[in-house]
C-alpha cells in the first residue's frame, strides 16, 4: 500500500519526475501502478551531482511546506547518499561538525546579521 504523500506524488504528471534523480523504488512503483518509466541508472560523477541537485530541490520543498517532517526525511536522506557517494565516514563527518559547533556554534540561538 503506497503512503498518503507517495500517492500525491504519483498523481502529478509525468512530466514532474522526468529528468530528475528519484528514490531507489519509484520506478518499481510506477511500473506497479502500469506506467512505463525510462530509467538510466547513473554513477560516478554523474550521481554525485544529480544528488547535489536533489537536495537542492528537496530543500527548496522544506522551505515551502507548511509541516517540514517529510521534507526534512528527504533531505536527510539525500544528504546520506551524498556521503556514501562521495564515500565518506559518517563519523569523520560527525567529527567536523562537532569541531565546528565548538568552534563557531550553531543555528540555535537565532542570530541573523543586518
Amino acid at each position: 500500500m503506497l503512503s498518503r504523500h507517495l500517492k500525491i506524488h504519483m498523481l502529478k504528471t509525468s512530466s514532474d519526475i522526468v529528468g530528475k534523480l528519484v528514490r531507489d523504488r519509484i520506478p518499481a512503483i510506477m511500473r506497479a501502478e502500469g506506467k512505463s518509466p525510462e530509467v538510466e541508472r547513473i554513477s560516478g560523477e554523474r550521481l554525485r551531482q544529480a544528488l547535489k541537485d536533489k537536495l537542492v530541490e528537496e530543500a527548496a520543498e522544506l522551505r515551502a511546506a507548511a509541516d517540514i517532517r517529510e521534507e526534512l526525511a528527504d533531505v536527510l536522506e539525500v544528504a546520506d547518499a551524498l556521503a556514501d557517494a562521495y564515500g565518506l565516514d559518517r563519523e569523520e563527518v560527525a567529527a567536523i561538525r562537532r569541531k565546528k559547533h565548538a568552534d563557531r556554534g550553531g543555528f540555535r540561538e537565532g542570530f541573523f546579521l543586518k
